[in-house]
Order: C-alpha cells, then sequence, then structure tokens
C-alpha cells in the first residue's frame, strides 16, 4: 500500500486527466511509477554510489575537476 501527497496543481492536472480519460488514479499512478522507476531507480543509485565514494571530497575540488568552478576561482583563469 502506498499514501502520496501531491501537490494542488499535480492533484488538478491529475483529476482532468481522470476525469478525459476514465481511468482511475491508481491506474494512472501506477502506469507512471512503472513507466519511470527504471530511470528513477538508474538515476538515484548512481547519485548514491558516487556520494559513498567522493566523501571527504571537497566540492571545489569536484568542480574544478569537472571544470565547472567559476573563471575567477579557477588557478588557470586569466
Amino acid at each position: 500500500m502506498l499514501t502520496i501527497r501531491l501537490t494542488p496543481d499535480t492533484e488538478e492536472r491529475l483529476d482532468r486527466l481522470v476525469k478525459e480519460t476514465g481511468r482511475t488514479k491508481t491506474e494512472i499512478a501506477r502506469n507512471a511509477i512503472h513507466e519511470h522507476l527504471a530511470d528513477l531507480e538508474d538515476f538515484y543509485l548512481a547519485d548514491a554510489k558516487a556520494r559513498k565514494h567522493r566523501k571527504g571530497i571537497p566540492l571545489t575540488d569536484v568542480e574544478r575537476g569537472l571544470s565547472l568552478a567559476n573563471s575567477e576561482e579557477r588557478p588557470d583563469a586569466g
């Protein structure tokens, strides 16, 4: 069993879809979860693994390694 809280906007969109399609909220939610679960698994599991492996590495070092630091923060900028 799953209970979720939706924002009013999402609730309105879901209600509109229910009325237009004749499907139930449960059916729509089940289909949405089924369709996107694999993508969410990939994302969340990769993120968790990355967080585990980068513990103790300062964010600035990660940003610098990925060329994400602001140009004024990079030693080679200029």
